[in-house]
């Protein structure tokens, strides 16, 4: 029986190395996941920060939101290359918000057998003040979850 993986992406080195463990894996189906984030100001998502530069400050330009949106396509193109060379079905999904609670939200909506998360590697104390999304995700997740280092 084919299961249904989600892989949250957002081109860093992390997500894809999650990609290339879920490529890996047999009889799957992949639904990747990339969610831009108004708020967020980490310079390793690249492209997806918020347009004001400042944490908490959205920016809701809709040029950048467009800008935005064209990259993540770009994103989900070459991933939907990378899973046509191994033979497996991808689809993408695009969410405006909180990544982790996107992500869940995401997994409960649908049916999601399993996820695939690339770890952030985070400092602890950044861990603790800022919260983790793969942590996040694996905490709350009603589905097993696969984090990738």
């Amino acid at each position: 029986m084919t299961e249904h993986v989600l892989v949250p992406i957002d081109g860093s080195p992390r997500s894809e190395r999650a990609l290339e463990h879920a490529l890996d894996m047999n009889d799957v189906e992949l639904t990747v996941i990339t969610v831009i984030n108004p708020f967020d100001t980490d310079p390793n998502t690249i492209g997806l920060q918020s347009p004001t530069g400042i944490p908490g400050l959205p920016g809701y330009s809709e040029e950048w939101y467009e800008g935005a949106r064209a990259e993540v396509e770009e994103l989900h193109a070459a991933a939907s290359e990378q899973a046509a060379e191994a033979d497996i079905v991808l689809s993408g999904e695009i969410e405006v918000g909180d990544p982790a609670r996107r992500i869940l939200r995401y997994i409960e909506n649908n049916e999601i057998d399993h996820v695939v998360v690339g770890s952030h590697d985070r400092t602890d104390l950044t861990r603790i003040l800022l919260g983790s999304v793969a942590e996040r995700v694996v905490r709350r997740s009603p589905v097993p979850v696969t984090v990738v280092r």
